[in-house]
Protein backbone atom coordinates (compact mmCIF):
# COMPACT_ATOMS: atom_id res chain seq x y z
CA UNK A 1 0.00 0.00 0.00
CA UNK A 2 1.07 3.53 -0.73
CA UNK A 3 2.53 5.79 2.00
CA UNK A 4 1.67 8.79 0.48
CA UNK A 5 -1.24 10.52 2.19
CA UNK A 6 -4.43 12.60 0.90
CA UNK A 7 -4.57 16.33 3.07
CA UNK A 8 -8.15 18.18 2.89
CA UNK A 9 -8.37 21.74 3.04
CA UNK A 10 -12.80 22.75 3.47
CA UNK A 11 -15.60 22.58 5.22
CA UNK A 12 -17.33 20.00 7.09
CA UNK A 13 -20.93 21.21 7.96
CA UNK A 14 -24.62 19.31 8.67
CA UNK A 15 -26.56 18.78 5.67
CA UNK A 16 -30.12 19.35 7.01
CA UNK A 17 -32.31 17.79 4.32
CA UNK A 18 -36.06 18.96 3.99
CA UNK A 19 -37.91 16.12 4.69
CA UNK A 20 -41.88 16.16 3.38
CA UNK A 21 -43.81 17.17 6.66
CA UNK A 22 -41.75 19.93 6.81
CA UNK A 23 -39.07 18.79 9.28
CA UNK A 24 -35.56 18.93 8.63
CA UNK A 25 -32.94 15.83 8.67
CA UNK A 26 -29.46 16.10 9.88
CA UNK A 27 -27.06 14.66 7.96
CA UNK A 28 -23.38 14.50 7.68
CA UNK A 29 -21.71 16.47 5.26
CA UNK A 30 -19.45 18.96 3.30
CA UNK A 31 -17.86 18.18 -0.14
CA UNK A 32 -14.31 18.04 1.14
CA UNK A 33 -15.39 15.98 4.12
CA UNK A 34 -17.30 13.93 2.13
CA UNK A 35 -14.06 13.39 -0.11
CA UNK A 36 -11.66 12.63 2.53
CA UNK A 37 -14.55 10.04 3.72
CA UNK A 38 -14.42 8.13 0.52
CA UNK A 39 -10.89 8.36 -0.49
CA UNK A 40 -10.26 6.71 3.07
CA UNK A 41 -13.11 4.16 2.90
CA UNK A 42 -10.20 2.91 0.16
CA UNK A 43 -7.75 2.95 2.40
CA UNK A 44 -5.61 5.76 1.75
CA UNK A 45 -4.02 8.10 4.56
CA UNK A 46 -6.39 10.96 5.17
CA UNK A 47 -5.84 14.57 7.45
CA UNK A 48 -8.81 16.76 7.17
CA UNK A 49 -7.09 20.00 8.37
CA UNK A 50 -10.38 22.29 9.06
CA UNK A 51 -10.88 22.60 12.90
CA UNK A 52 -14.60 20.57 13.75
CA UNK A 53 -16.45 22.46 16.35
CA UNK A 54 -16.90 21.01 20.21
CA UNK A 55 -20.49 20.66 19.74
CA UNK A 56 -22.60 17.37 19.28
CA UNK A 57 -22.50 18.39 15.17
CA UNK A 58 -18.62 18.45 15.64
CA UNK A 59 -18.33 15.55 17.86
CA UNK A 60 -20.74 13.33 15.74
CA UNK A 61 -18.58 14.29 12.21
CA UNK A 62 -15.31 13.49 13.82
CA UNK A 63 -16.22 10.30 15.17
CA UNK A 64 -18.05 9.67 11.31
CA UNK A 65 -14.02 11.08 10.02
CA UNK A 66 -12.49 8.72 12.81
CA UNK A 67 -14.64 5.58 11.65
CA UNK A 68 -13.33 5.46 8.01
CA UNK A 69 -9.80 5.37 9.02
CA UNK A 70 -8.79 9.46 8.62
CA UNK A 71 -7.64 12.14 10.98
CA UNK A 72 -8.64 15.51 12.19
CA UNK A 73 -5.27 17.87 11.32
CA UNK A 74 -6.47 20.17 13.89
CA UNK A 75 -7.90 20.76 17.51
CA UNK A 76 -10.80 21.61 17.76
CA UNK A 77 -12.69 24.79 17.70
CA UNK A 78 -15.39 26.40 20.01
CA UNK A 79 -17.32 27.90 17.17
CA UNK A 80 -20.51 25.95 15.68
CA UNK A 81 -20.56 23.56 13.26
CA UNK A 82 -21.41 24.87 9.70
CA UNK A 83 -24.75 24.19 8.48
CA UNK A 84 -26.45 23.42 5.07
CA UNK A 85 -30.39 23.42 4.62
CA UNK A 86 -30.75 20.93 1.67
CA UNK A 87 -34.38 20.46 -0.66
CA UNK A 88 -33.99 17.93 -2.99
CA UNK A 89 -36.31 17.91 -5.87
CA UNK A 90 -36.34 14.66 -8.58
CA UNK A 91 -33.10 13.39 -6.86
CA UNK A 92 -31.46 17.05 -7.67
CA UNK A 93 -29.70 18.72 -3.59
CA UNK A 94 -30.04 22.47 -3.56
CA UNK A 95 -28.21 24.08 -0.94
CA UNK A 96 -28.72 27.03 1.83
CA UNK A 97 -26.07 27.86 3.81
CA UNK A 98 -24.90 29.14 7.16
CA UNK A 99 -21.42 29.97 7.44
CA UNK A 100 -20.50 33.60 9.22
CA UNK A 101 -18.38 32.55 12.54
CA UNK A 102 -18.37 28.60 11.94
CA UNK A 103 -15.62 26.15 13.12
CA UNK A 104 -14.44 24.89 9.95
CA UNK A 105 -13.36 28.53 8.95
CA UNK A 106 -11.68 28.84 12.52
CA UNK A 107 -8.44 28.29 11.36
CA UNK A 108 -4.63 30.38 10.74
CA UNK A 109 -2.85 30.27 7.42
CA UNK A 110 0.15 30.14 9.74
CA UNK A 111 -0.98 26.38 11.43
CA UNK A 112 -2.05 24.86 8.03
CA UNK A 113 2.02 25.94 6.83
CA UNK A 114 3.41 24.46 10.09
CA UNK A 115 1.55 21.13 9.33
CA UNK A 116 2.81 21.24 5.70
CA UNK A 117 6.33 21.89 5.61
CA UNK A 118 6.70 19.14 8.49
CA UNK A 119 4.86 16.24 6.69
CA UNK A 120 6.44 14.60 3.13
CA UNK A 121 4.66 15.83 0.48
CA UNK A 122 1.71 14.33 -0.48
CA UNK A 123 -1.70 15.52 -2.46
CA UNK A 124 -3.42 18.61 -0.89
CA UNK A 125 -7.22 18.82 -1.65
CA UNK A 126 -9.32 22.13 -1.49
CA UNK A 127 -12.10 23.69 -3.84
CA UNK A 128 -16.04 23.92 -3.07
CA UNK A 129 -16.61 26.60 -0.28
CA UNK A 130 -13.26 26.98 0.17
CA UNK A 131 -12.90 29.39 -2.99
CA UNK A 132 -15.90 31.38 -1.78
CA UNK A 133 -14.52 34.98 -1.25
CA UNK A 134 -13.07 36.08 1.03
CA UNK A 135 -11.95 32.68 2.20
CA UNK A 136 -10.07 32.03 -0.75
CA UNK A 137 -7.41 34.58 0.27
CA UNK A 138 -5.95 32.44 3.08
CA UNK A 139 -6.55 29.30 0.71
CA UNK A 140 -4.74 30.86 -2.17
CA UNK A 141 -1.74 31.68 0.56
CA UNK A 142 -1.61 27.52 1.40
CA UNK A 143 -1.98 26.39 -1.62
CA UNK A 144 1.08 28.46 -3.02
CA UNK A 145 3.28 27.64 -0.60
CA UNK A 146 2.12 23.74 -0.72
CA UNK A 147 3.05 23.97 -4.19
CA UNK A 148 6.62 25.45 -3.67
CA UNK A 149 6.51 22.35 -1.23
CA UNK A 150 6.35 19.81 -3.60
CA UNK A 151 2.51 18.78 -2.83
CA UNK A 152 0.09 17.78 -5.42
CA UNK A 153 -3.18 20.34 -5.79
CA UNK A 154 -6.00 18.80 -6.38
CA UNK A 155 -9.10 20.81 -6.59
CA UNK A 156 -13.05 19.86 -7.18
CA UNK A 157 -14.56 23.30 -8.46
CA UNK A 158 -17.92 22.42 -7.03
CA UNK A 159 -19.57 25.79 -7.32
CA UNK A 160 -22.54 27.31 -5.19
CA UNK A 161 -23.43 30.18 -6.74
CA UNK A 162 -26.40 30.83 -4.16
CA UNK A 163 -23.90 31.10 -1.20
CA UNK A 164 -22.34 34.22 -3.74
CA UNK A 165 -22.77 37.57 -2.58
CA UNK A 166 -21.29 39.05 -6.14
CA UNK A 167 -21.15 36.30 -8.32
CA UNK A 168 -18.47 37.76 -10.72
CA UNK A 169 -16.11 38.29 -7.56
CA UNK A 170 -16.83 34.30 -6.70
CA UNK A 171 -16.48 33.33 -9.92
CA UNK A 172 -13.30 35.05 -10.49
CA UNK A 173 -11.87 33.77 -6.79
CA UNK A 174 -12.63 30.34 -8.16
CA UNK A 175 -10.47 30.60 -11.07
CA UNK A 176 -7.57 31.84 -8.88
CA UNK A 177 -7.75 28.81 -7.02
CA UNK A 178 -8.38 26.72 -9.83
CA UNK A 179 -5.05 28.10 -11.70
CA UNK A 180 -3.06 26.01 -9.18
CA UNK A 181 -4.45 22.93 -9.69
CA UNK A 182 -2.55 20.08 -10.29
CA UNK A 183 -5.74 17.70 -10.99
CA UNK A 184 -9.19 19.03 -11.20
CA UNK A 185 -12.68 18.31 -11.28
CA UNK A 186 -15.22 20.20 -12.75
CA UNK A 187 -18.98 19.11 -13.41
CA UNK A 188 -21.17 20.70 -16.29
CA UNK A 189 -22.69 22.59 -14.22
CA UNK A 190 -19.53 24.33 -12.79
CA UNK A 191 -18.53 24.82 -16.33
CA UNK A 192 -21.31 26.47 -17.84
CA UNK A 193 -21.76 29.03 -14.55
CA UNK A 194 -17.77 29.74 -16.03
CA UNK A 195 -19.18 30.66 -19.07
CA UNK A 196 -17.98 27.31 -20.67
CA UNK A 197 -19.77 26.51 -23.92
CA UNK A 198 -20.99 23.76 -25.69
CA UNK A 199 -20.61 21.66 -22.51
CA UNK A 200 -21.40 18.05 -23.26
CA UNK A 201 -19.85 14.67 -22.99
CA UNK A 202 -18.86 14.49 -26.37
CA UNK A 203 -17.15 17.78 -26.22
CA UNK A 204 -15.34 17.07 -22.97
CA UNK A 205 -11.83 16.38 -24.16
CA UNK A 206 -12.10 19.86 -25.63
CA UNK A 207 -13.34 21.15 -22.34
CA UNK A 208 -10.52 19.87 -20.61
CA UNK A 209 -8.02 21.57 -22.86
CA UNK A 210 -8.85 24.53 -20.89
CA UNK A 211 -7.13 23.49 -17.43
CA UNK A 212 -4.24 21.42 -19.00
CA UNK A 213 -3.21 24.28 -20.89
CA UNK A 214 -3.31 25.90 -17.18
CA UNK A 215 -1.22 23.50 -16.04
CA UNK A 216 -2.99 20.92 -14.41
CA UNK A 217 -2.27 17.24 -15.81
CA UNK A 218 -5.36 15.01 -14.70
CA UNK A 219 -8.86 16.79 -14.98
CA UNK A 220 -12.10 15.04 -14.68
CA UNK A 221 -15.11 16.28 -16.08
CA UNK A 222 -18.67 14.80 -14.96
CA UNK A 223 -21.96 14.99 -16.36
CA UNK A 224 -24.35 13.61 -13.68
CA UNK A 225 -25.95 10.22 -14.89
CA UNK A 226 -25.20 10.77 -18.52
CA UNK A 227 -21.30 9.88 -17.41
CA UNK A 228 -18.05 11.76 -17.08
CA UNK A 229 -14.55 12.37 -18.49
CA UNK A 230 -11.05 11.51 -17.33
CA UNK A 231 -7.50 12.71 -19.16
CA UNK A 232 -4.15 11.85 -17.17
CA UNK A 233 -1.68 13.78 -19.30
CA UNK A 234 -2.27 12.20 -22.93
CA UNK A 235 -4.10 9.52 -22.02
CA UNK A 236 -8.22 9.48 -21.62
CA UNK A 237 -11.51 7.69 -21.20
CA UNK A 238 -15.00 8.89 -20.86
CA UNK A 239 -18.27 6.25 -19.78
CA UNK A 240 -21.74 6.25 -19.16
CA UNK A 241 -22.71 6.16 -15.78
CA UNK A 242 -24.09 2.71 -14.18
CA UNK A 243 -27.80 2.05 -14.06
CA UNK A 244 -28.72 2.40 -10.47
CA UNK A 245 -31.81 3.46 -8.46
CA UNK A 246 -31.08 6.57 -7.39
CA UNK A 247 -32.54 7.62 -3.92
CA UNK A 248 -30.28 10.94 -4.07
CA UNK A 249 -27.14 12.70 -5.64
CA UNK A 250 -25.55 14.27 -2.61
CA UNK A 251 -21.77 13.60 -2.46
CA UNK A 252 -21.55 11.55 -5.89
CA UNK A 253 -19.19 14.08 -7.22
CA UNK A 254 -17.06 14.22 -3.73
CA UNK A 255 -16.87 10.18 -3.96
CA UNK A 256 -16.32 10.04 -7.55
CA UNK A 257 -13.12 12.40 -7.08
CA UNK A 258 -12.19 10.78 -3.68
CA UNK A 259 -12.09 7.64 -5.45
CA UNK A 260 -10.04 8.87 -8.37
CA UNK A 261 -7.79 10.49 -5.62
CA UNK A 262 -7.52 7.11 -3.72
CA UNK A 263 -6.73 5.32 -7.20
CA UNK A 264 -3.67 7.39 -7.64
CA UNK A 265 -2.26 7.59 -4.55
CA UNK A 266 -2.55 3.50 -4.04
CA UNK A 267 -0.41 2.90 -7.38
CA UNK A 268 1.92 5.30 -6.67
CA UNK A 269 1.35 7.09 -9.47
CA UNK A 270 2.09 10.57 -7.70
CA UNK A 271 5.97 9.11 -8.53
CA UNK A 272 5.35 6.90 -11.27
CA UNK A 273 2.32 9.14 -13.49
CA UNK A 274 2.37 5.86 -16.49
CA UNK A 275 0.64 4.54 -14.15
CA UNK A 276 -1.99 6.85 -13.74
CA UNK A 277 -1.92 7.06 -17.47
CA UNK A 278 -2.21 3.14 -18.17
CA UNK A 279 -5.10 2.74 -15.52
CA UNK A 280 -7.24 5.97 -17.04
CA UNK A 281 -10.07 3.56 -18.18
CA UNK A 282 -9.71 1.64 -15.04
CA UNK A 283 -9.87 4.61 -12.70
CA UNK A 284 -12.79 6.36 -14.07
CA UNK A 285 -14.90 3.06 -13.95
CA UNK A 286 -13.90 2.92 -10.29
CA UNK A 287 -14.94 6.01 -9.61
CA UNK A 288 -17.79 6.30 -11.35
CA UNK A 289 -19.39 2.97 -9.55
CA UNK A 290 -18.35 4.65 -6.25
CA UNK A 291 -20.56 7.65 -7.13
CA UNK A 292 -23.37 5.01 -8.40
CA UNK A 293 -23.30 2.95 -5.02
CA UNK A 294 -23.33 6.58 -3.31
CA UNK A 295 -26.46 7.26 -4.75
CA UNK A 296 -28.27 4.67 -3.87
CA UNK A 297 -28.18 5.99 -0.48
CA UNK A 298 -29.63 8.91 1.17
CA UNK A 299 -27.01 11.54 1.97
CA UNK A 300 -23.25 10.85 1.37
CA UNK A 301 -22.37 7.20 1.92
CA UNK A 302 -19.82 5.89 -0.43
CA UNK A 303 -18.51 2.58 -0.29
CA UNK A 304 -15.86 1.27 1.17
CA UNK A 305 -12.83 -0.81 -0.49
CA UNK A 306 -14.69 -4.38 -0.47
CA UNK A 307 -18.20 -2.82 -1.36
CA UNK A 308 -16.82 -1.71 -4.36
CA UNK A 309 -14.85 -4.79 -5.37
CA UNK A 310 -18.22 -6.42 -5.21
CA UNK A 311 -19.85 -4.14 -7.17
CA UNK A 312 -16.89 -3.96 -10.14
CA UNK A 313 -16.98 -7.82 -9.73
CA UNK A 314 -20.83 -8.27 -10.45
CA UNK A 315 -20.85 -5.62 -13.22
Amino acid sequence: MSTACVWVLGEALMDCVAQPDGSLMPLLGGSPYNLACAAALQGVAVGLINPFSHDTFGQALEKRLNQTGAKALLPASRLPTSLAVVHVNNGQPSYGFYREGVADRDYAVADVLALLTTHAPGVLHTGSLMAMPPEHTKVLQIVEKAKALGWTISVDVNLRPRLASNLNHYLDAVRAVAAHADWLKASDEDLELLGFKDVRLNNAQHLAQHWMQQGASRVAVTFGAQGAYLQVDEASANGTAPKVTVIDTVGAGDTFWGNCLADWVLHHSLSNPSVAQERVALTLQRAMQAAAINCTRKGCQPPDAGELAQALAES
